[in-house]
């Protein structure tokens, strides 16, 4: 919108300097003088009547501050609430992602942790100190990456971690775009493996991510290139394969689920 010229129509204002009242002579303005009673009983009648308007602003105030603080707290949270997502339906039976306790869940994380089949690939076995520090780090962190354990028709049965991928290292070994979200996953009990959990779940939380948070164009997930079963669980997932990518402690298969061909893969 052009600028606006400040001596276009403007409205001359009484007793503001440059106006003159009625005309542009002052000689025209009359003076008009109210009985004192009369003005004593509209000032009563004021008093009782008007309501200071920071009193009347105070309820409404009051009521969109939370509506303010639920805004707040959205817009500050890099991954749209994991915790809020609840429980979903699956092939598989009801699953839910549950943010971790340290208190709670610790012993079991750090059991699945020592299982030599993880441990080849998150290296975090031995005591449960390390496991800690791994999660403690995430928890403390600024929500940049979310750690949940999977409850599966109740039972907790595997390990997540959610995390901004435009945010983390991974960036700077691909090209991320903004609002990527990565998944990291363990399968805990050796029963569940190997029989289509993982994919299956996989496919289910990259849909749930996909869902929640919009602004999110795709899941991408970095396995270990050696570890065939998660990257064919990956495949299966209906993710990608897009590249090999050289990080630091791997050489890694680059896997991505995008929203515009969730139909299709």
């Amino acid at each position: 919108m052009p600028p606006t010229d400040a001596s276009a129509d403007a409205v001359p204002v009484p007793g503001h300097p440059g106006c003159s009242g009625l005309g542009g002579d002052s000689e025209d303005t009359l003076d008009l003088r109210l009985p004192d009673e009369l003005l004593a009983l509209i000032a009563g009648e004021a008093a009782e009547g008007l309501v200071p308007v920071e009193d009347r602003l105070a309820p409404v105030e009051d009521k969109l501050a939370p509506v303010e603080d639920r805004f707040a707290s959205a817009a500050d949270d890099l991954l749209d609430r994991v915790g809020d997502w609840g429980p979903f339906v699956t092939p598989v039976g009801p699953f839910q992602l549950v943010p971790v306790q340290l208190d709670r869940d610790l012993p079991l994380i750090s059991r699945w942790m020592n299982d030599p089949a993880v441990a080849a690939f998150w290296e975090l076995a031995g005591s449960r100190t390390q496991t800690e520090a791994h999660v403690r780090a995430q928890l403390d962190g600024d929500g940049r990456s979310v750690p949940c354990v999977g409850v599966l028709d109740g039972t907790p049965m595997s390990y997540w971690e959610i995390y901004r991928a435009d945010l983390d290292p991974l960036a700077r070994h691909y090209p991320a775009r903004p609002h990527d979200t990565g998944v990291h996953l363990l399968v805990g009990g050796v029963a569940d493996r190997g029989r289509g959990l993982g994919s299956a779940l996989l496919r289910a939380v990259a849909d749930l991510v996909l869902d929640r948070r919009p602004a999110c164009a795709r899941v991408v997930a970095e396995p270990d290139l050696r570890n065939t079963p998660s990257v064919a669980a990956f495949l299966k997932a209906g993710f990608r394969f897009a590249a090999e990518v050289d990080l630091p402690a791997k050489r890694a298969a680059l896997m991505i689920r995008d929203r515009s061909l969730r139909g299709l893969m």
